[in-house]
């Protein structure tokens, strides 16, 4: 019975011609962008998560009814009194809050931190991957430009 699904078909590096190891190179390089673009924005995603530990650890109880700032964005602030300073509001994702202990949030927020770590690691062993692919590749392209640049030369 014969499979329906394509099978790939593995092509040695070496044995392509210029033009086709440019593209390969182009694409490599574009995934490499891709995947170093996806670290820095996760780098500061894990950054905002551990910014909101430290905050979730400024919310003390002898800090009651004492007047702080109040942020409404990332850059307006407006003046509150803290009236409950057993309990935080957390921003679970897309667009729902939760009310938790200040206990809570931290391990809701170090979860997170963990999480983004383990796809980071994962995330930087593929970049490491590709860098590896992308040397390889251009050391070939190297050689085979040598190559042709010999074999025109003795002609």
């Amino acid at each position: 019975m014969a499979s329906s699904s394509p099978q790939s078909q593995q092509v040695a590096v070496t044995d392509l011609d210029l033009p086709q190891l440019s593209e390969v190179r182009r694409q490599l390089e574009e995934e490499l962008s891709h995947l170093t673009n996806s670290f820095t924005q996760l780098k500061q995603a894990q950054a905002k998560f551990k910014a909101c530990i430290d905050n979730v650890k400024e919310v003390r109880p002898e800090n009651k009814n004492k007047t702080i700032l109040v942020p409404l964005t990332n850059s307006l602030y407006v003046p509150g009194k803290l009236a409950d300073p057993e309990n935080v509001i957390v921003d679970v994702g897309t667009g729902y809050y939760v009310k938790k202990t200040r206990v809570q949030a931290t391990k809701h927020y170090s979860a997170k931190v963990d999480y983004i770590k383990s796809n980071l690691d994962t995330l930087q062993d593929t970049i490491q991957k590709k860098q590896d692919n992308l040397n390889y590749l251009v050391q070939v392209m190297q050689m085979k430009l040598q190559a042709q640049a010999t074999g025109k030369e003795s002609k």
